[in-house]
């Protein structure tokens, strides 16, 4: 559980994090930004890896939250997307977990947090994909459309604008890949 005289610590660590990954955790940027002393945090948290295990349990709790909002989504466009804009600290924070996941503790936690919110999107997204027949493909999709989107957002690209481009072509992807597959059909017929 994370008390209040810890919680600024961890959410000032938590934007560093999600913009500069584990090179931005630096104990005397976190004092400056929280206005404490080194020492307050070495009082709370007793070195930077354990500091960095209630940094990780913070995302986990904001990926329950965030997924529980996910499931209230009606539609993709706009709900989903105006709901990833607004948790863009988040996605960014998710991104470096990826991008570092050669370190166990983030992998696991990458792994975890993407598993939660995946789940609660998964039916407005196949919906949106029309592959709602087709559950295992969209999750394929969700999946392979998640590695590149973590490849391609940064703080300025993730708008909403470029999520509704993003969406759009992930939708003329499937709409081909359902057309290829039909006339595959046709043809074996």
């Amino acid at each position: 559980m994370i008390n209040d005289k810890k919680l600024p610590w961890i959410q000032a660590a938590y934007g560093l994090f999600a913009l500069e990954g584990p090179s931005g955790l630096k104990i005397e940027v976190l004092a400056r930004q929280v206005n404490k002393s080194k020492s307050s945090f070495y009082h709370h948290f007793a070195d930077l890896e354990v500091f960095t295990e209630f940094l990780l349990q913070y995302h986990l709790s904001r990926s329950l939250i965030i997924a529980e909002r996910e499931r209230q989504c009606k539609n993709v466009i706009p709900e989903l997307l105006h709901l990833l804009v607004e948790i863009k600290e988040d996605l960014l924070f998710n991104r470096q977990l990826r991008v570092n996941r050669n370190i166990p503790a983030y992998k696991a936690c990458f792994e975890k947090a993407s598993a939660e919110v995946g789940e609660a999107i998964l039916p407005i997204w196949a919906n949106f994909l029309d592959l709602s027949h087709n559950p295992h493909l969209a999750q394929i999709v969700l999946n392979q459309s998640l590695e590149n989107f973590y490849l391609q957002i940064t703080k300025e690209t993730l708008t909403y604008d470029w999520l509704v481009n993003y969406m759009g072509e992930l939708e003329i992807m499937v709409k081909e890949f359902k057309k290829n597959e039909s006339l595959k059909d046709k043809a074996v017929g």
